[in-house]
């Protein structure tokens, strides 16, 4: 019998099934050994060697990988084919090997063949053709992500402590984290410097004589002088000018016409699946890589984990036979399209992802999970688009000029003529361009003559850098060349998870806690938070995978010169101390402003003493939340409640706490009771109250009712009088009544053809 081993169930489940009876799948569930959480676990004086320890956690599952394999005629390690994978499959060896030497050494029995395959996909001929080329674990990538790790490792331990005893204790650095948390916290700074300037544009909708049909064009030459984007800038001007155009005749004087090709984007990499999932789907970069680890383990799409966007050969093959069937042989191209990749690093003997089989649409396939069925169509519908027909449409452009030819307005508009690779992904297909979604013009001709229905002017004002998104921030990781595909959604989760930044209507923002650590690293370890720093480490990294340098010396490299200036900066760097202005009523001296884990406090100068008090804008928050809530009680004991922070903010306490733990959130309420509640419960309970709350990926607030989930009463709209708010409940309650009708018919229909099928 041959022992198959991968990393997850799922993946043991979907391969098993391709697999006869002489083969056993098995999942090592994860990482079955790293370094210890309790130490450093690195040797530096003995070329860094880790010491590696079998996690509490993965030790049954180890147990039961020994006892298999001690059962098994062979072992086949079969876990992913990046540098994390090869590591895991090194690992399992070693744990097997220690095994097996140790019961070699008992019994004198011959070692066990073992041996390594890989894939990109999870189907039967993927799989039985790695079978037939099986190979030895690549110790480059091992080797690489060794020093990944012991790098992470080298400076997360090191660089944390200082942190502690610089600012406060459980702030934590990272050699890829700190430099995106370095991103947030500059563009911040760059918006917070922005001063907005106003400026005027001049639009005017013409029509053809005789004709009713309007269009749009803007000013872009006045008084023989070309207008830039800045050219007008207060009101008084641009009135003016409007003034001088009403006056005037307009005619055609010059109509430009030609025709553009549009084409696709190139099928995915793991940074732009994010980043494309993030725009159209809203997903988070670590919601993305979930879904996308699903699909990718049951079968249906290829490995997620790729800078590549290469296609084999067998792919566009089958693409080609997809696009013929589904569009027709217009749209199929005469040889497959190649894209050229422009991120650093990139491993081009990889694939794209994309479906493992292109005749399997969203509909075909009937994923019941809706997070799967939206991102398999988005890639599904991103590779077959990118072996598609490119758009072609015509762009016109007119010019429209005044009697003596000082003032040209210009329309554009375009019209497509074939929508080629449009038919499968839209028009937003192509990275680089914006839809082509401008009006289609009139016809129009030279020297014609047209009637300004309207000249306005337009006010505005420049804009601030966006803050980064998702998507915009891992783009900006990629072209820094800062982490790896493996690597940007875990980064993301981690400055989120250590309160650095914070994500506000899915944009990212600094907290105080980020920019004061921030500011220390740059300005104390500029060499941690460097940009350049960081991706020239990630190039090295991709040395040791080719074999052209080894791991231990790019970490004496980094390691000498970081701990001799870690060294030098523990002495010479004080404690990061604020002084307020508020007087200690313990001392009479200013109070000073100290870092803890719920954000900042004022503690007495006095080293002895432990007296502290919020900050005055806190206090006033706290005032004004007692206020609020004074009428609340324990729901526990009924006892008055008092205002407390914590982790993730202000909220209610028992007043006889320790001996009552009872808590409650602090609602916003609107001051109306649930209707739903009123008309429900009996006359001795209480109704919820209707209060705000925000939901995941809801820019806007809904109002609910405070005994969710048991009241599932909810408005998109504040009620302001109770006479709006009981329209606002039968409205609710009519919605309720025709969704259950639905799901009735839905239900008999149903049953309906399953009865006619059997």
């Amino acid at each position: 019998m041959k022992l198959v081993i991968v990393e997850s169930p799922t993946k043991a489940k979907t391969i098993s099934g391709f697999l006869g009876s002489d083969f056993s799948v098995i999942s090592s569930y994860g990482h079955v050994r790293d370094l210890p959480k309790s130490k450093l676990g690195i040797d530096v004086k003995n070329d860094f060697e880790p010491q590696y320890t079998i996690p509490k956690k993965a030790k049954e599952h180890v147990a039961q990988l020994q006892s298999q394999a001690a059962k098994a005629d062979m072992v086949i390690l079969a876990s992913d084919e990046d540098r994390e994978g090869e590591a895991i499959a090194w690992h399992i060896a070693s744990i097997l090997k220690e095994e097996k030497q140790t019961k070699k050494r008992q019994k004198g029995t011959n070692a066990k063949p073992m041996e390594r395959i890989v894939f990109h996909e999870i189907t039967p001929s993927a799989i039985k053709e790695a079978l037939l080329h099986p190979r030895q674990i690549d110790m480059r990538l091992v080797d690489a992500q060794q020093a990944r790790r012991v790098l992470d490792r080298l400076v997360g331990y090191e660089l944390s402590p200082f942190l502690w005893r610089k600012i406060r204790y459980g702030l934590s650095a990272g050699r890829v984290q700190s430099v995106a948390v370095r991103l947030v916290v500059e563009r911040e700074r760059e918006i917070q410097k922005f001063v907005p300037q106003e400026y005027w544009s001049i639009e005017a909708t013409f029509s053809k004589k005789g004709d009713e049909k309007k269009f749009v064009a803007t000013l872009i030459s006045y008084q023989g002088s070309p207008l830039e984007k800045m050219s007008v800038t207060n009101t008084k001007q641009a009135h003016t000018m409007v003034d001088e155009l009403q006056k005037e005749s307009w005619h055609i004087s010059r109509v430009t016409k030609k025709e553009a090709s549009r084409y696709p984007a190139p099928p995915f990499t793991t940074s732009t699946l994010q980043q494309e999932a993030s725009r159209k789907l809203g997903f988070s970069a670590k919601q993305t890589m979930v879904i996308a680890q699903q699909l990718y383990e049951q079968g249906f799409i290829t490995y997620m984990r790729t800078d590549s966007t290469n296609l084999a050969t067998s792919a566009t093959t089958q693409a080609r036979d997809v696009i013929y069937t589904m569009f027709g042989e217009s749209y199929v191209l005469a040889a497959p399209r190649i894209y050229a990749h422009k991120s650093k690093g990139a491993q081009e003997a990889h694939e794209a992802i994309r479906p493992t089989n292109f005749s399997m649409s969203t509909q075909v396939l009937g994923l019941k999970d809706k997070g799967q069925q939206r991102l398999y169509d988005l890639i599904w519908k991103r590779a077959i688009a990118s072996q598609m027909k490119e758009a072609r449409i015509e762009q016109t452009s007119a010019d429209i000029a005044s009697q003596n030819q000082q003032h040209i307005f210009r329309a554009t508009g375009s019209v497509i003529l074939f929508d080629g690779f449009m038919h499968a992904y839209g028009k937003n297909g192509s990275e680089s361009d914006e839809a082509e979604n401008r009006d289609t013009l009139p016809t129009l001709t030279e020297n014609e003559e047209l009637r300004a229905r309207t000249i306005d002017p337009y006010q505005h004002f420049t804009e601030p850098p966006a803050r980064y998104t998702d998507a915009t921030l891992v783009k900006a990781l990629e072209t820094y060349g800062i982490g790896r595909p493996s690597t940007y959604a875990p980064t993301l989760s981690t400055i989120q998870e250590r309160g650095y930044v914070e994500k506000i209507e899915k944009k990212y923002i600094p907290t105080e806690t980020g920019t004061v650590v921030n500011d220390m690293l740059v300005k104390h370890f500029p060499e941690i938070v460097d940009i350049n720093f960081t991706s020239h480490v990630e190039e090295e990294l991709d040395e040791i995978a080719q074999g052209t340098t080894t791991w231990t010396k790019v970490c004496k490299e980094f390691y000498g010169p970081f701990k001799k200036h870690l060294t030098e900066k523990e002495e010479s760097v004080e404690k990061h101390v604020e002084i307020s202005s508020t007087l200690c009523p313990h001392c009479q001296k200013p109070m000073l402003i100290k870092f803890g884990r719920m954000g900042k406090f004022l503690a007495c100068p006095d080293p002895e003493n432990k007296f502290t008090l919020p900050l005055p804008e806190e206090a006033e928050k706290i005032k004004e939340l007692q206020e609020k809530t004074k009428d609340e009680r324990c729901p526990l004991c009924d006892s008055p409640m008092a205002v407390k922070r914590g982790r993730f903010g202000f909220f209610l306490g028992c007043t006889r706490y320790p001996e009552c733990k009872g808590i409650a959130k602090i609602w916003n309420k609107i001051g109306f009771l649930c209707p739903l509640c009123r008309e429900t419960r009996e006359r001795k309970e209480k109704p919820g109250d209707l209060v705000e709350r925000k939901g995941r990926g809801r820019a806007k607030p809904f109002y609910g009712c405070t005994r969710y989930p048991e009241c599932a009463f909810i408005l998109n709209a504040r009620p302001s009088s109770e006479k709006e708010l009981q329209a606002l409940y039968e409205e609710w309650r009519k919605r309720q009544t025709e969704g259950k009708k639905e799901k009735t018919i839905a239900k008999k229909q149903t049953r309906g053809t399953k009865k006619h099928d059997r």
